[in-house]
């Protein structure tokens, strides 16, 4: 089993920065093969995805909401994954979790392994 756990999430006035960090633990071994994603959920609407990234960081995706304005990399050597999120916005308010799967999709019935969520709050 491997167990995901989120960091970093807070509050933060627009226009301002915050990294998220995602920790893998347990069989972490298999995370050098997992494609990992980061996705949101906003009050009252569907969880989306955010952004994602291949097991050797060599394909990465935005949704277009963040692009431009997100980073998603990773250092396998730690089992972690980052978001270094720029310029946010109070629509960019929400719990974001990081998931682990073995293939690389925006479809998060795919991926295996989910972290509990962290809350980031942008104040206008």
């Amino acid at each position: 089993q491997v167990q995901l756990v989120e960091s970093g999430g807070g509050l933060v006035q627009a226009g301002g920065s915050l990294r998220l960090s995602c920790t893998a633990s347990g069989r972490v071994f298999t995370t050098y093969a997992m494609g990992m994603g980061w996705f949101r959920q906003a009050p009252g609407k569907e969880r989306e995805w955010v952004a994602l990234i291949s097991d050797t960081g060599s394909s990465i995706y935005y949704a277009d909401s963040v692009k431009g304005r997100f980073t998603i990399s990773r250092d396998n050597a730690k089992n972690t994954v980052y978001l270094q999120m720029n310029s946010l916005k109070p629509e960019d308010t929400a719990v974001y979790s990081c998931a682990g799967g073995w293939i690389v999709t925006p479809e998060e019935a795919r991926y295996r392994y989910w972290g509990q969520g962290t809350q980031v709050t942008v104040s206008s």
